[in-house]
């Protein structure tokens, strides 16, 4: 039984010098069993499947009175004309008070309530924040600021009593700064999309006060709607864009006279999850961070509609249960996110929280050919292989080199990951190092020339590299049980070396040992002459040991939780050796933790190398 998907992207290769290689770090010696890695099961053809493709939505059906309304409303006719023409506009006012099952962090709201900002670990003193849209922030900060995504954070951590004068307090100063829509980070589509729709559900912390400031706000709510109404069509990002639609539909529902601008909000909200979202639920951005985001956008404006008693439409909720299982598949031993396309390990607390607010049963996606991963679990072992190319560049957010890349966690230990964190760099993560950590030096996988698979450039953006991936997913019988195995190539070096790098991985039925092979195989018929250098990359998990066999082709790993692990080299892997070199992880703070990596490296000829390798659970 075998199943295969092939993903096809559009782009060259280009060289990218933005990922160094790490530090060497001085040898340790530790006793070592040997141990030779187990012949591999030969290989199935791969298959070519479907490349990445959009999921469609339609607009709601509804009546003639409503798609006439979403029409004139399109045009630009006030909603209290439509709605009411013979009477005066209704005097701004929330329609009803919003309940989201979705719930802050506690210690952020605490840390608020001191006096400072929490981003990404960064404590950021509120009376030195500037509050204008041109002020200097990281881009982090910035978000937190302009986006108002305190507001869930303050509201946990007290009762509203308690803490709405701070909340109230902010708002002004942000007021103060930002008086009328105008240019710059605060009035992206974005920001503005989580503000106002923040703004509406955490009303209570904003609105109980002082009369002038709730007038001021509200004209603020209105003034911001009919920004986005404006303007929401025109952002090229597209979790941005579903940002400014679920404000625009929140806003139609409760604000007065919103009747237009929900029938129009409804109609571009499914178009644009339409165009960020594949037909197996993943964000194209392949971006764990944005999964979340998308999936807590939702449950907010679902709260709306049942703020005001209504339904909202049913793709809605479709979209929900399509959202939920790609990003538990990303889930490691630890119930935390893994390290993929800019995002840190998101801690296990905050995955269940978002996963319990959207109310989806579901099991983790294995197989998800258009999100891009592939997952296996044996035992008490989990494997997660990145098997697609980069996002493409006008889906990517903070796109990484990470092709083949993979990570493993046994029971809830980390063992092989990622550093990751590229998007939290302004946070504790420091920006200069954002483009490295997106780089393919960064990532579990193979390296070649110190170049990156993909290139990486600034702004989250990448350029030329890999184009194609071919994967085939195959079961096969190991000590009586099936396990999966997993064979995939990209030709993100072809351009530029000739080589196509090939990975197959095998992990055993009681997840107690992992096979893998890196193999460079000529692109053309013939291959170039000469070598080049390589390295395969193993970042290695928090607090594990790591010592050199004397040979230099295996290495004793010791785990915090007490268990030892081997990593051995295969026979004919050439002059191929190991080194121990630094590295960092981002947990799911924010924060970098300095690691170790075991790397593979050596010159290969340009005709081709084979490289198998075994890492196993001794004890």
């Amino acid at each position: 039984m075998n199943a295969g998907a092939r993903t096809l992207l559009k782009g060259g290769a280009a060289p990218d010098e933005s990922a160094a290689p790490a530090l060497p770090l001085g040898e340790v010696h530790e006793p070592l069993v040997e141990t030779e890695p187990e012949e591999l099961p030969e290989a199935v053809p791969l298959e070519p499947a479907r490349a990445l493709v959009l999921a469609e939505f339609e607009a709601p059906r509804t009546g003639p009175v409503d798609a006439v309304l979403r029409l004139a409303y399109r045009m630009g006719v006030p909603g209290s004309v439509l709605t009411a023409p013979l009477r005066k506009p209704a005097a701004p006012r929330l329609l009803a008070t919003v309940s989201s099952p979705l719930r802050g962090e506690r210690g952020a709201g605490m840390a608020l309530r001191a006096g400072q900002f929490v981003v990404h670990g960064l404590k950021v003193p509120v009376d030195k924040v500037d509050f204008a849209s041109n002020a200097p922030l990281t881009p982090p900060v910035q978000r937190a600021v302009q986006g108002f995504t305190w507001l869930r954070d303050l509201g946990a951590c007290a009762p509203r009593e308690e803490c709405a004068g701070i909340g109230e307090k902010l708002l002004a100063r942000w007021l103060k700064a930002n008086p009328v829509p105008a240019r710059g980070p605060a009035w992206t589509v974005e920001h503005a999309g989580l503000r106002l729709l923040g703004w509406l559900v955490n009303a209570p912390l904003l609105l109980g006060g002082d009369a002038g400031l709730r007038a001021r706000t509200l004209a603020a709510m209105e003034a911001t709607a009919r920004y986005l109404d404006r303007q929401v069509a025109n952002t090229e990002d597209r979790l941005g864009r579903v940002a400014g639609w679920c404000a625009i539909v929140a806003a139609g529902l409760l604000l007065p006279d919103g009747r237009p601008r929900r029938v129009f909000g409804e109609a571009g909200l499914l178009r644009a999850l339409g165009e960020l979202v594949a037909e197996d639920g993943g964000v194209l951005s392949r971006s764990p961070l944005a999964q979340m985001d998308a999936i807590a956008l939702l449950i907010d404006l679902r709260a709306c509609y049942a703020a005001v008693d209504r339904d909202p439409p049913p793709a809605l909720e479709t979209m929900l249960g399509l959202l939920v299982p790609p990003l538990l598949a990303l889930r490691m031993g630890d119930r935390g996110l893994g390290s993929w396309q800019g995002a840190g390990a998101t801690s296990a607390a905050r995955v269940d929280a978002l996963v319990a607010a959207s109310g989806i049963r579901a099991r983790p996606g294995k197989d998800s050919k258009h999100w891009g991963y592939q997952r296996v679990d044996a035992g008490k072992a989990t494997l997660v292989l990145d098997a697609a190319p980069p996002p493409r560049s006008r889906h990517s957010r903070y796109g990484c080199a990470s092709t083949l890349a993979f990570e493993l966690s046994y029971a809830e230990q980390r063992v092989v990951v990622n550093c990751g964190g590229g998007e939290l760099a302004g946070g504790q993560v420091p920006v200069r190092i954002e483009q490295g950590l997106r780089g393919t030096a960064a990532h579990s996988t193979l390296v070649l020339d110190d170049a990156n698979s993909t290139a990486v450039l600034i702004k989250g953006q990448i350029g030329k590299g890999v184009e194609e991936v071919d994967i085939a997913r195959t079961t096969v019988k190991q000590k009586g049980r099936d396990t999966a195995r997993l064979e995939a190539s990209h030709n993100g070096y072809a351009a530029r070396y000739g080589l196509i790098h090939r990975r197959t991985l095998l992990l055993g039925a009681d997840g107690s040992g992992l096979s893998g092979e890196d193999v460079l195989e000529p692109s053309g018929r013939q291959g170039k002459r000469g070598k080049i250098s390589f390295a395969i990359r193993f970042h290695l998990g928090p607090g594990i040991e790591a010592g050199l066999a004397d040979d230099r082709r295996g290495a004793g790993l010791a785990l915090p939780d007490g268990s030892y692990w081997q990593f051995r080299l295969g026979g004919d892997s050439g002059e191929a050796h190991i080194a121990i070199e630094d590295s960092l992880w981002v947990d799911g703070q924010g924060r970098p933790r300095a690691t170790k990596q075991l790397v593979v490296e050596g010159l290969t000829s340009r005709s081709g190398g084979r490289f198998p390798w075994l890492l196993k659970r001794m004890g």
